[in-house]
């Protein structure tokens, strides 16, 4: 009986209302209503989503050398090489690694993270049979990272949850005569929250004292880096700086809703789905042109190359004093959601999955036991050739 290829998924975690969670579950749909098996194996889930995951270490029972693992790569992790190690044929899915200096003074664990995952992509480069990049921008660090066979593999966000009812009390909370600037996204370094706080407090004393700021994401992960920022809010004296938390569905469309400009100052991006969202709940949105952000707006609302605070507060006021120059932003930015929507990704998906089981394939690993112990190894000693010279000619010379 010929054996019909599956094709599952492999990361590190599976997240409740991100952007990889909501690609990973969409790729399974799509993958199981070709007809092909498929199941998404992780270290850890969100229990909202465990059910839905198989432990990564089942992915040893599962493998096939037929078989194709689509690997979600955004930090090394267990359940990375435990995949390297199968015969099954790779397809790396792309969302980039945020460059670990960011996180440097904030989270010593997730720039070590970073920095690991960096450098332990470069294993892959001969490992994966195709390299597909959720943008252009991931799909170009793909390539000047070594991948010969790059693609796009499109994101197109499901914004079906954002037509449901909004939360009441938040709605009633914010929806007045103030003006609400919002913006949507992880409380974490690479956001560059302070620089839309300074751009707001700009804003809020030079233009329109009657102004507000939310900030709409979750903060409990980076504590010392939230800190900074409330500390950076009492020091400019700012009292209208508002930080939510996680929000439910229902309380996201409500500050979508009671937004008048949605402000993002972020240096580092993949995709950035919270720009395409509040394009679609018709808020200007105003943006710092850095990594994918441009490539993601297609054209659309106002970019600026500068964080000057002064030359911001200027933009916003000139945006939202002009009611006809909102219109034309909000006009643009649905004709660029509608080009997104339009992507096909199920079939883009699907002809990237045939094309690789239909061709030669580019072998499998052959790990030795210690082969990650020897990669770790490798990697440090050329971490001491290159910073520490003196060091490295002092290591005695390998045997002959």
């Amino acid at each position: 009986m010929t054996h019909r290829p599956a094709v599952h998924q492999v990361l590190a975690t599976l997240g409740y209302g991100d952007a990889i969670g909501h690609e990973v579950l969409g790729i399974q749909r799509v993958l199981h209503a070709a007809g092909y098996e498929s199941d998404i194996f992780v270290e850890t889930a969100d229990p909202r989503l465990e059910s839905m995951t198989r432990d990564y270490r089942k992915l040893v029972d599962a493998s096939h050398p037929d078989n194709l693992l689509l690997h979600h790569f955004s930090i090394g992790s267990k359940a990375s090489r435990t995949a390297y190690a199968l015969p099954d044929r790779m397809a790396l899915v792309y969302h980039n690694i945020t460059p670990p200096e960011y996180f440097a003074g904030v989270h010593r664990t997730l720039a070590r993270q970073c920095f690991r995952g960096r450098r332990e992509i470069h294993a892959y480069v001969d490992r994966c049979d195709m390299a597909l990049g959720d943008s252009e921008f991931n799909r170009q660090d793909l390539e000047s990272l070594g991948f010969s066979r790059t693609a796009v593999l499109p994101v197109v966000p499901d914004l079906a949850h954002l037509d449901d009812t909004a939360d009441w009390f938040v709605a009633h909370q914010f929806d007045d005569d103030w003006t609400n600037i919002l913006f949507v996204g992880r409380v974490i370094a690479n956001k560059k929250i302070e620089d839309v706080i300074r751009c707001f407090h700009a804003y809020h004393t030079t233009f329109n004292p009657r102004s507000r700021l939310i900030i709409a994401g979750v903060f409990s992960l980076f504590e010392r880096y939230f800190a900074g920022l409330t500390h950076l809010v009492n020091e400019l004296g700012l009292k209208h700086v508002h930080f939510t938390g996680h929000v439910t569905d229902a309380e996201l469309i409500a500050y979508y809703e009671v937004a008048d400009l949605f402000l993002c100052c972020s240096e580092h991006e993949g995709f950035c789905v919270p720009l395409i969202e509040a394009f679609y709940k018709q808020i200007p949105v105003m943006a710092y042109a850095a990594t994918a952000i441009p490539a993601t707006m297609d054209g659309a609302g106002v970019l600026f190359d500068t964080k000057d605070p002064a030359y911001v507060a200027a933009l916003m006021d000139g945006v939202l004093s002009d009611p006809h120059l909102q219109d034309a932003i909000v006009d643009a930015q649905l004709a660029a959601v509608e080009r997104l929507q339009a992507k096909d990704f199920d079939r883009t998906l699907l002809q990237f999955v045939s094309q690789i089981l239909e061709s030669p394939r580019r072998g499998t690993s052959h790990v030795s036991f210690d082969f990650w112990q020897q990669f770790d190894a490798l990697e440090q000693l050329d971490e001491i050739r290159r910073y520490r010279p003196s060091a490295y000619m002092a290591l005695p010379e390998e045997p002959a």
